[in-house]
């Protein structure tokens, strides 16, 4: 299993992949802002609105994929405020049902994580699905509960859930100033 962190082209040359993915994921069940049955057209062009932000720096992709199929991927958004320069959220994280329990959604997270802390950002957030699977992976990987949020988002089905906030520390930030940071 090969995890690359994708430029705009990549990803663009990746889309279909990219949105089995992405379908897999909904029809599984994951509240990953989707409602289902989410038809692979609409997976598709989701993802090259993305190409954009992954080009400008605003966005990074990681995927993971076993020859020709793509089986997970992660990203990191960047705010684009002065003041935030030191924190990015961790969004999509996806793994194929195929891949489950081999381990792949916790390398991805570390991938991420990895590459905020080289990157000199060094809080992460997320939001993930009360009670979910994606919940007991941040936990177990060293992520901290800040609250959860009644009513946050429709699942799959369209039923609204509540959401967890987490948060990671993933340099010390003894003593830490924003300043010019590098993605």
């Amino acid at each position: 299993m090969i995890v690359d962190r994708l430029d705009g082209t990549q990803l663009l040359d990746r889309v279909d992949a990219l949105a089995e993915l992405l379908v897999d994921t909904v029809d599984d069940g994951a509240s990953i802002g989707f409602l289902a049955p989410l038809d692979r057209d609409t997976a598709a062009e989701w993802w090259r609105e993305r190409a954009e932000g992954v080009a400008a720096g605003r966005l990074a992709v990681w995927a993971a994929h076993d020859g020709g199929r793509t089986l997970g991927t992660v990203s990191l958004a960047f705010p684009d405020k002065p003041n935030s320069r030191h924190r990015a959220e961790l969004v999509k994280l996806m793994v194929h049902r195929r891949a489950r329990g081999r381990g792949l959604g916790r390398r991805l997270l570390a991938t991420a994580e990895s590459a905020a802390a080289g990157a000199g950002v060094w809080l992460l957030h997320l939001d993930t699905e009360t009670d979910s699977l994606a919940e007991r992976l941040y936990t177990t990987a060293g992520w901290t509960r800040a609250g959860v949020i009644p009513d946050y988002a429709a699942d799959p089905a369209g039923v609204l859930r509540p959401t967890t906030l987490y948060y990671k520390r993933v340099q010390a930030p003894a003593g830490s100033r924003v300043g010019a940071l590098t993605r």
